[in-house]
């Protein structure tokens, strides 16, 4: 699926010349007139980044970027302005924002943000395809499975674990033995670098 920048402008001519520098360089775009335009026709499931005005009327960016965030917060976001507003840009670089640019913005300069958008999107839908997929097959873990499960990625060998739920090692092993097939993973090694990459801790 190839990478979308969605530009969301009420300047018409702002529009049209960002998607003729975005469609030269080779990038696929989709032009919106306002915010709501956008949230309405808005694909999360398409790779990409949304460009977008700061200043405009009825939403305005910072507002449509906190709206993407409780969605989509993966979506990277870059930020144009033609009145430089500091504060404002250090509120959308906190919010996770790629990049804020000064109109009229220089072609190589943008260009250089929608590749480092590129670059987060694609990290964020790996990780989100790694969580998902670790979610399927810690799902196949019984109860007591997941319980040895966060034993061992915290390093513990089998006599403490066995100490720790109160049963013997020897149970401890079998169960093990089947959280590493049922996971896919041939080490404790590879085990503990599939939770740290899913982003998956204790079960509590």
């Amino acid at each position: 699926m190839s990478f979308v920048t969605f530009l969301v402008d009420d300047d018409m001519g702002v529009l049209k010349a960002l998607g003729r520098l975005l469609r030269t360089a080779g990038y696929e775009t989709r032009a919106f007139a306002s915010p709501r335009d956008f949230l309405a026709g808005h694909d999360i499931t398409v790779p990409g980044c949304v460009i977008l005005d700061l200043t405009m009327p009825d939403l305005d960016g910072l507002s449509l970027q906190q709206a993407l965030a409780e969605h989509t917060p993966e979506r990277p976001v870059l930020f144009l302005t033609g009145t430089g507003a500091i504060a404002r840009s250090v509120r959308a670089m906190k919010a996770g924002a790629v990049d804020f640019l000064t109109k009229p913005v220089e072609g190589a300069q943008l260009l250089a943000a929608v590749d480092r958008a590129r670059e987060k999107d694609a990290a964020a839908r790996g990780a989100r395809r790694d969580r998902e997929a670790f979610d399927n097959r810690i799902a196949r873990l019984t109860p007591r499975e997941r319980q040895v499960l966060d034993h061992v990625v915290l390093g513990q060998l089998n006599k403490q674990i066995a100490a720790t739920l109160g049963i013997v090692e020897k149970t401890i092993k079998v169960h093990r033995g089947r959280v590493m097939a049922k996971l896919e993973v041939r080490s404790v090694a590879e085990l503990v670098r599939l939770t740290e990459r899913a982003g998956v801790g204790p079960a509590g």
